[in-house]
């Protein structure tokens, strides 16, 4: 949190993966939650436990109480961080921004932190629709908020971070989440800037995020990328090794690259990524390897 909420650090640790790694992009060092604080929700960063909030959100009494988000009152050390990023930048790679889809962000709220099974959440969604429904309303409101700061601060494109929806069934995502989703994104069309749509877990999901909408749509390890560009047509696809991939060997890590890339037969429009971000213990080096693995074998082709 102090990183995330000290701009200089801020844009010095977003600057890092280009000037370390060679990627082709930088991405906003943050936190999903820091609109939250915004709206009145206290919670903490707790070591292997990620964010922790002491008061969840799990009635209508509690979500009614939740406080309008202001970007520039509530999170101006962002918007400051953008700003310094893309002068750090220099114009050598895109800054793209990110927010929470209304959905992880809402599982956060209500289960407190962390979970594996998402009952708490499932729980209010499906006895208390009114409660959901304003929460989902808020959320979407507040993130559509926050995004087109950051593109107003200088972001080249945003990313909507649903990384827990792969816990639903297409219908409840259908039900409750895609209205709220398609509100957000629907929001940010008349910025300009590619809208990319993230989600893992979500192989049994793709036409109903596509149908939420977004200009990139992010596929994790669990879907050959062939058979997702059948299903998603004409859209650009962002992913899909396995984070885990890069603690083996570099030989396996460039096989495993190698297959992704066969499968996409030179298509235009595929963003070489990982499915999900990378694990804690990934050596520095294996990176390396795989981005300038990436580079040459495109370039050839």
């Amino acid at each position: 949190m102090t990183i995330c909420k000290t701009p200089e650090l801020c844009a010095e640790v977003s600057s890092l993966p280009v000037d370390v790694l060679g990627v082709d992009a930088a991405i906003m060092f943050a936190d999903i939650m820091l609109p939250l604080e915004g709206m009145g929700v206290a919670f903490d960063i707790k070591e292997g436990l990620g964010p922790v909030i002491s008061n969840p959100t799990r009635d209508l009494k509690s979500v009614t109480s939740l406080q309008d988000f202001h970007p520039k009152d509530h999170v101006p050390f962002v918007l400051d961080a953008i700003s310094l990023t893309k002068k750090r930048l220099q114009g050598r790679v895109p800054l793209i921004g990110f927010a929470g889809a209304p959905f992880t962000v809402a599982s956060y709220l209500i289960e407190g932190r962390s979970t594996r099974d998402f009952v708490k959440t499932k729980m209010l969604m499906y006895r208390d629709l009114k409660a959901w429904e304003l929460l989902m309303d808020k959320l979407a409101g507040a993130m559509s908020a926050y995004l087109r700061a950051q593109v107003d601060a200088g972001v080249d494109a945003v990313q909507l971070f649903d990384s827990w929806v792969g816990c639903l069934s297409p219908a409840d995502y259908q039900r409750y989440v895609l209205p709220y989703s398609r509100r957000l994104l629907d929001d940010l069309k008349d910025l300009g800037v590619p809208r990319i749509h993230f989600g893992t877990g979500t192989a049994t999901l793709l036409e109903e995020m596509k149908e939420a909408g977004g200009d990139v749509f992010s596929i994790d390890w669990r879907i050959p990328i062939d058979q997702a560009w059948q299903r998603l047509g004409d859209v650009a696809i962002q992913g899909n090794l396995d984070p885990a991939i890069l603690l083996a060997d570099i030989n396996t890590i460039k096989k495993q690259a190698t297959e992704i890339l066969k499968r996409n037969s030179g298509r235009r429009g595929h963003i070489f990524s990982l499915g999900h971000g990378m694990l804690p213990n990934t050596p520095t080096e294996n990176v390396i390897e795989l981005v300038n693995f990436i580079h040459a074998y495109t370039k050839e082709r």
